[in-house]
């Protein structure tokens, strides 16, 4: 083996004028862990929904979870510009995560009222995330995670109006 693969990851000092940034990568970890478990189960959502707006639904939930895929990666880069390292086991996510999983086996309506509950959930914690980049001179941070709030908060207004009768 080369010496070339035995760098363990490690936290870096940071110094860009951002205040606090243990806290900041938290923060980010917090919304990575549940983008990471809301693409989960918006996918499966997508593998399994049935019904006369099977279409509709399945592109819909094909978009939202590739766009949070896409944003996972781009909240675990911001957390390792920060100096810190990303989550990198599975528990870790399912516990800073406030996804959780439902019990019993949805129809098509309550799969879409619970991503739009999700999304809505996750939008929230971005909102506080945005607070707290405020506050601690993070612009980056503070941009990354309106942007964040905002498709969290468009995709839970798009899921409902799917719902409405």
């Amino acid at each position: 083996m080369t010496d070339a693969l035995k760098v363990v990851p490690s936290s870096d000092s940071v110094s860009t004028g951002v205040r606090d940034t243990g806290a900041l990568a938290e923060g980010l970890a917090n919304v990575l862990a549940d983008t990471y478990r809301l693409t989960f189960k918006t996918h499966a959502y997508h593998w399994n929904v049935e019904g006369p707006l099977f279409y509709s639904i399945h592109k819909l939930t094909e978009e939202q979870y590739e766009n949070m895929f896409t944003a996972a990666d781009e909240l675990a880069e911001r957390i390792r510009s920060l100096g810190h390292l990303a989550p990198s086991r599975m528990n870790d996510i399912l516990q800073a995560s406030v996804i959780e999983d439902v019990e019993d086996e949805l129809d098509a309506a309550g799969m879409i009222e619970d991503l739009a509950k999700d999304h809505e959930r996750i939008a929230h914690r971005m909102h506080a995330l945005v607070e707290m980049s405020g506050g601690r001179k993070d612009v980056v941070t503070e941009d990354l995670a309106t942007e964040r709030s905002a498709f969290h908060e468009q995709a839970a207004w798009m899921l409902r109006a799917i719902a409405k009768s």
